[in-house]
């Protein structure tokens, strides 16, 4: 509260009144105004990519499911921002047929738009993606980022093999 102190000097003509303003109130009102906006302040949510990956089977693959070689293309995202990509099998797969491919502009959706444009059998078209131990999370939401910006749907997301590691680290030496 605000209160008011008379003081009378002695000998004075004037009168002094002094003045205590009481700040407890105001401090009140500012601590029930930043709760208030707090609690009704909506926090930013993290953005968050839904990928859904299946259960893993212990039941061997049956043959009449496994894609063809060039119903498929398969991305290497390797160290420092590099990307590869095939179509070919444990056979046929060399340094001349891992081609190399960066980020830049829509060089990656123009590679899977051209590999489904050659498949045979395009429903059945499917993205490879095996991120070696060398590559970056970034890298990875990029290659989801360029599928998504090529509309395709069927993609997965596997572990890079022995015959594609030999390949692949020859290139990068």
């Amino acid at each position: 509260m605000a209160e008011v102190i008379a003081q009378e000097k002695q000998g004075g003509k004037q009168k002094k009144k002094m003045i205590r303003v009481d700040m407890t109130p105001m401090v009140d009102l500012g601590f029930l105004l930043i709760t208030f906006f707090m609690f009704t302040t909506n926090f930013t949510k993290p953005n968050v990519m839904d990928l859904g990956l299946p259960a893993k089977s212990h039941e061997p693959l049956i043959n009449e499911n496994v894609i063809k070689d060039k119903n498929q293309v398969t991305f290497i995202l390797g160290k420092d921002n590099r990307v590869f990509y095939h179509q070919s099998n444990s056979t046929d797969l060399n340094t001349s047929n891992l081609k190399e491919t960066d980020f830049s502009g829509i060089k990656i959706s123009k590679i899977i738009s051209e590999a489904y444009k050659n498949a045979p059998n395009q429903e059945n078209f499917t993205i490879i993606i095996k991120p070696t131990d060398e590559a970056n999370y970034k890298n990875f939401v990029d290659m989801l980022d360029n599928i998504a910006i090529a509309k395709k749907e069927r993609y997965g997301v596997t572990d890079i093999k022995p015959w594609e590691t030999k390949i692949y680290k020859e290139l990068v030496q």
